[in-house]
């Protein structure tokens, strides 16, 4: 197994705190995720490190901070698919796996996961940190639209 710099740990509400800047994740880690880990439902964007400032520039962007080997994150899949189809094309809704784009986590100060960002031409406003239910997501999408 590879040594990663990587450190986790579980935080009260059970959310995992990221610390350090490794990028090595162990085979088996990765294999945790559900099936399917990295698709979406298509009502769901991927974003990465290349086309997130592109992709949130404009209207009002819910964004889902995630990683498929933590457990929360997993039960935050679903909600925000939910979420994503009480919105319709009223807003965008959109993932980014930390692992693949550590640039942008760091830029937004991702330190646990799940969190969730709604954007608002391009800048952050409300954020979330752990599991947050749908309802509460689609509200704050509406407040700021």
């Amino acid at each position: 197994m590879k040594k990663t710099a990587r450190m986790l740990a579980v935080g009260v509400c059970g959310c995992v705190v990221l610390a350090g800047c490794g990028e090595a994740v162990p085979a088996a880690a990765k294999q945790a995720g559900v099936a399917g880990a990295g698709e979406t439902a298509s009502q769901v964007a991927e974003l990465n490190d290349m086309n997130f400032t592109a992709q949130t520039a404009q209207g009002v962007v819910l964004v889902d901070f995630w990683a498929p080997w933590c457990g929360p994150c997993r039960t935050q899949g679903p909600i925000v698919e939910k979420a994503a189809g009480q919105l319709g094309g009223a807003a965008k809704v959109a993932k980014v796996n930390v692992d693949n784009a550590p640039q942008t986590s760091q830029k937004f100060g991702i330190s646990s996961i799940p969190t969730l960002i709604v954007f608002k031409d391009g800048k952050p406003g409300k954020k979330f940190v752990g599991v947050t239910q749908a309802e509460e997501l689609v509200a704050a999408v509406k407040a700021a639209q």
